[in-house]
């Protein structure tokens, strides 16, 4: 059924969007933190943030939102802090306050000793306004609305944040300091209604790539810049049929260098990694042959 929604949705965003003006050829091997350096220390979280951004130099900082009760933007994965914390129930259900009186870091030690740190212990859920006022208008964000169908008013809250820290004005924009990712059509749609310059990308679950139609990717490209998809979907073929389409191609989540590798032959313009300085690495090796 969600399959099915997402084509559906995707066969009427030609009726009354435009494209958003970025080039995407010049997004060529992006190395995108996947929920920071968080291969290294825990996720969402400004140590993984720091590591992937100051010591790795990674692109992009990847940021999945979730909302509080009290309506602000935060950094987490799930729906849920169980994962990720050292609480229980719903993002939606805490406020600011209370979720920041959560450990977001001693799950990592206890789940990763071998990669474990004193200093995780007691990491804080960072707001969306906490990371760009940390790492400036000069990084590259790369923000997921995470389920939006929970969250009313998730979209205006995002472009309200951007704004106010200037990274919605079209010189940021067109050099890529903000791309908006989303597996939801519907949301993606919201965003680009609000604001057509923003960049978007379509998250596609595994599977969809290949039962897309020409005129369906066509028309996708009519709202999106770019395709994340599953990278064990991606085959050469197929990365070149996206590429045909005007679309810049970058998986999720690649981790081993074997992979890194095969897909850089596809072509692909970067990746989603949790090892961001293992695909910096690849990336510099080919640029000294």
């Amino acid at each position: 059924m969600k399959k099915l929604i997402t084509l559906m949705l995707v066969s009427l965003i030609g009726l009354f969007v435009t494209p958003p003006y970025v080039d995407a050829k010049k997004q060529i091997h992006s190395v995108i933190a996947h929920r920071g350096a968080s291969g290294y220390a825990p996720e969402h979280t400004f140590a993984s943030y720091d590591m992937s951004h100051f010591n790795m130099n990674a692109d992009y900082i990847e940021v999945d939102l979730q909302m509080t009760k009290d309506g602000q933007l935060v950094a987490m994965h799930d729906e849920t802090v169980d994962r990720t914390t050292n609480g229980t129930g719903l993002v939606k259900d805490y406020t600011l306050a209370e979720l920041k009186a959560l450990d977001a870091g001693s799950w990592f030690n206890e789940k990763y000793p071998e990669q474990a740190r004193s200093e995780y212990v007691g990491l804080k859920v960072p707001t969306l306004d906490e990371v760009i006022s940390r790492y400036g208008t000069q990084a590259k964000y790369y923000i997921e609305t995470k389920s939006p169908e929970v969250y009313p008013g998730m979209e205006e809250m995002l472009l309200n944040t951007l704004s106010h820290h200037g990274l919605l004005k079209k010189n940021q924009l067109k050099k890529g300091h903000v791309l908006i990712q989303s597996f939801s059509t519907a949301s993606l749609i919201k965003v680009h209604q609000l604001d057509a310059a923003i960049p978007l990308v379509k998250l596609m679950d595994k599977g969809v790539i290949d039962t897309l139609t020409d005129q369906q990717l066509k028309t996708l490209r009519n709202l999106v810049v770019g395709i994340g998809p599953n990278y064990k979907d991606l085959t050469a073929a197929n990365t070149k049929r996206l590429h045909s389409n005007g679309l810049i191609v970058h998986p999720y989540t690649v981790n081993t260098e074997a992979d890194m590798r095969r897909l850089n032959s596809y072509g692909v313009d970067g990746v989603f990694t949790n090892y961001p300085d293992v695909y910096k690495r690849i990336n510099e090796e080919k640029k000294v042959k």
